[in-house]
């Protein structure tokens, strides 16, 4: 997806890596668990657990692959029918620069997450980050069932 977005300003040596192999476990989980309203009850080994487990892993990093972490996400997905977008963050340093545009392009554009029926995702205050890229509220809401242990 093309962004036509003359306000960002992206380092250039910002890169965008699905390779989970280079995540810096412990330090994703701590700016989770510092920063993120969502990941309070988030313990390392479910963090480490819910990393591995995931279909897709997304992490910008400043430099190379591998080098300083400025944002991640996940995919949770049978890669055919269905993802779920989730713990999205972008470094505070490193908000309002297009970074958060630019990731969730790589991720929509993803070659394994085309022709999906549903794609979900949860969010509080990024409803027009996500609109942008097709998301929309839920139309039949009422359907959706839950178990929540937040």
């Amino acid at each position: 997806m093309a962004l036509n977005d003359t306000k960002t300003s992206i380092p250039d040596d910002i890169v965008i890596s699905t390779d989970r192999e280079l995540i810096d476990l412990a330090y994703t989980y701590r700016y989770l668990h510092d920063h993120m309203y969502w990941a309070k009850s988030l313990t390392p080994e479910s963090f480490r657990r819910a990393v591995a487990h995931s279909a897709i892993v997304v992490a910008a990093y400043r430099g190379q692959p591998g080098g300083q972490p400025v944002g991640f996400a996940r995919i949770i997905s049978d890669l055919a029918t269905f993802a779920y977008l989730t713990d999205v963050f972008v470094v505070e340093e490193y908000r309002g620069r297009g970074l958060s545009k630019r990731m969730v392009a790589h991720i929509v554009d993803h070659p394994d997450l085309q022709s999906l029926r549903r794609f979900l995702l949860v969010t509080e205050d990024a409803q027009s980050l996500y609109a942008r890229f097709g998301f929309k509220p839920l139309e039949e809401h009422g359907h959706w069932m839950q178990i929540y242990n937040g």
